[in-house]
């Protein structure tokens, strides 16, 4: 049976599939591999996972998550899902700064992409990357991190799958904290600077039907002051809501004030129940977050056009890093993520008008959804895309890594 990716738009093209139990074993088919990309939890939306060589999943191999108590970060099995980890060092009465919407994506997967969670000082999921370690395409164990190996370091975070097999990431730990969610209505445009500085986390989410922002998730720390009666212009959700207009709230985190760890509220959706049928396709790009009004009002035209494919559209703040190919790469960040029907057909030229109505922003995708910017587009809005070429280059020179889409935005 072919093998595709969560969303099934993807069909892989490998010719053979592996799933290794052993480092040494991956090492060795690694190195006696031409062509060879990983596979985590399949929820990229392009091709950038694909390869014609040999598909390979890191789920077999042992799942580690070691504490380091003195350092206050954790070492982890580059497979494992964010929840899984997000479970047991909250027993150990820690925390990650941020989660994503989804707990059910795997870390290494999320981190070479640059995902995120939102809040107005958090950054991207890679921030918290204190250390990596890889096979590189020789099948040599290479291992990095952050305070040794400095500028290098920050050019392989967020490394697209394309510099090596990442078999353990190291992340930072901060303590563990309680979280309240609370979700408004009908928020005016005026007031976006102002929601999003509201709270720890928070995502606005609009269908491009009317000029109000439909709904607001606020995730605040739990001894935060709960939100005044009509806050900022909104009524307050008397019940649990799910994203999308008419789907079921079951699998959505807990609302309505109600208290909880950070790992259950952070993301929007509950590690034990599947999100979404997979029915849909995804874009995101990510813009200056000081041009947040202006960037809807330049959406504004083409909302006509967006609304009839459209399931939602999130909104969120990432802060500013330094790691190379991160979308906020020096630059405080609105994200802003379109969920789209099932529909590529219908929903590419509408994506094509939302990338020219960006262009004035100088958006930088999310390296895993769908997107058809040109390259000399993608490369001159990222400032040390040529430095990460060079590294691809260094450490891949054969291409083992390499795929269409690499290949098409890093050129040889």
């Amino acid at each position: 049976m072919p093998r595709r990716n969560w969303a099934g738009n993807v069909r892989y093209a490998a010719r053979r599939f592996h799933r290794p139990t052993s480092v040494d074993e991956l090492r060795r088919l690694v190195a006696g591999s031409d062509r060879l990309r990983v596979v985590g939890t399949g929820h990229s939306f392009n091709r950038l996972g694909d390869t014609t060589g040999d598909l390979v999943s890191l789920a077999g191999l042992p799942p580690e998550i070691t504490i380091d108590p003195e350092r206050r970060t954790v070492t982890v099995a580059a497979a494992l899902r964010y929840g899984d980890v997000a479970t047991r060092v909250h027993a150990e009465g820690y925390a990650l700064a941020n989660l994503a919407s989804l707990p059910h994506i795997s870390v290494a997967g999320a981190v070479a992409t640059g995902t995120h969670g939102s809040g107005v000082a958090n950054g991207n999921l890679a921030t918290a990357v204190a250390g990596l370690e890889l096979v590189t395409a020789d099948g040599e164990l290479l291992r990095v991190d952050r305070d040794t190996d400095g500028d290098t370091f920050a050019g392989m975070v967020v490394g697209l799958g394309a510099l090596g097999v990442v078999t353990r990431v190291t992340l930072d730990l901060v303590p563990t904290f309680d979280v309240r969610q609370y979700v408004h209505l009908r928020l005016p445009r005026e007031e976006l600077d102002a929601a999003f500085g509201s709270a720890y986390s928070v995502s606005l989410f609009t269908d491009w039907r009317s000029p109000r922002i439909e709904q607001v998730w606020r995730k605040q720390r739990a001894d935060q002051a709960a939100p005044p009666p009509g806050w900022l212009g909104t009524t307050a959700a008397v019940t649990a809501c799910h994203p999308v207009p008419g789907m079921p709230a079951e699998n959505c985190t807990a609302q309505l004030g109600v208290p909880g760890p950070w790992h259950e509220r952070l993301p929007h959706f509950r590690l034990g129940f599947t999100p979404s049928s997979g029915d849909e396709l995804q874009s995101e790009y990510h813009v200056p977050r000081e041009a947040a009004a202006e960037v809807l009002a330049a959406l504004d035209p083409v909302a006509h056009l967006i609304a009839p494919v459209l399931q939602i559209c999130e909104l969120r703040t990432v802060a500013a890093d330094r790691l190379w190919l991160s979308p906020n790469y020096d630059r405080d960040s609105l994200a802003v993520h379109f969920t789209w029907s099932d529909d590529a057909a219908a929903v590419l030229p509408v994506v094509a008008a939302v990338e020219e109505r960006l262009a004035p922003f100088a958006p930088r995708p999310h390296w895993g959804k769908v997107f058809g910017l040109a390259p000399e587009r993608v490369a001159a809005a990222h400032p040390r895309y040529a430095d990460f070429a060079a590294l691809l280059t260094r450490l891949d020179p054969a291409g083992t890594f390499r795929t269409e889409l690499l290949d098409r935005y890093f050129p040889r």
